[in-house]
């Protein structure tokens, strides 16, 4: 025997329906937080504090996709420079 429910509801009301908490107020207060302490950073940096700390990251990110690449392409990344 096989039974077959169409329930419409919104996802609140299924939440509320199955028991789980209403967490929406609680995430709220955090992003607000989250945003106000990231906006406070952003203005305690200068420009160039921000490219010191953000650039060699970057740069490292790179340098791994291109050693990624060349081991794929069986290139261990060296070039040899003797004319032989």
């Amino acid at each position: 025997m096989k039974f077959k429910f169409d329930i419409e509801c919104t996802p609140e009301e299924a939440r509320a329906f199955v028991g789980l908490p209403n967490v929406a107020p609680m995430q709220e207060a955090l992003m607000k937080e989250l945003e106000g302490k990231m906006q406070e950073n952003i203005r305690n940096l200068s420009p160039e504090e921000m490219v010191k700390t953000w650039m060699p990251a970057t740069m490292q990110g790179i340098g791994e996709m291109q050693k990624m690449f060349w081991s794929q392409m069986g290139v261990n990344g060296t070039q040899n420079t003797d004319d032989d």
